[in-house]
């Protein structure tokens, strides 16, 4: 199986075991990454909530989470938790992400080149089904949701 697949199918798994969890606690699981690295392995959960995520939220869904973790055992490999807030480059998972941030600037990388090239950083113009609206100086890319390894919103300090 190519790793991506792995990766991915674990990353739906988690989400499936961790979200409604993080929801019950009253926050928003605003989305979850997992880097497969041996000892150096991260499962990194951002949380959400009206007002902004404070540090005693994060250790109130960390507790939670963990719990879970242990009972569920997901995860076959050593590995980290972190529960952050998504921070002021907030990183963007789904195509309603993506469109309610429609307008800010973004830095977007594939997992794949897409016409050429793996990094896009522009005005992130909307959504077009599961396409994500890019538009880097004067040309406009739509880049199928399915393709994209990273993306987070570049803060502006105007």
């Amino acid at each position: 199986m190519h790793e991506g697949v792995q990766v991915s199918s674990k990353l739906e798994e988690l989400q499936a075991l961790l979200a409604p969890v993080v929801v019950a606690l009253g926050y928003e699981c605003w989305g979850i990454e997992f880097s497969a690295q041996g000892r150096h392995s991260m499962l990194r959960v951002y949380i959400d909530k009206e007002g902004g995520v404070l540090v005693d939220d994060c250790a109130i869904v960390s507790r939670q989470i963990s719990g879970v973790l242990d009972v569920e055992d997901p995860i076959s490999v050593e590995y980290t938790l972190e529960v952050s807030s998504p921070g002021m480059e907030r990183p963007l998972f789904t195509i309603d992400q993506f469109a309610k941030f429609a307008g800010e600037q973004v830095k977007i990388k594939l997992r794949s080149p897409f016409e050429g090239r793996r990094n896009f950083q522009g005005l992130l113009r909307g959504v077009e089904e599961q396409d994500v609206v890019v538009q880097v100086e004067d040309h406009e890319f739509l880049l199928p949701i399915d393709m994209i390894d990273k993306a987070n919103i570049i803060p502006s300090f105007d």
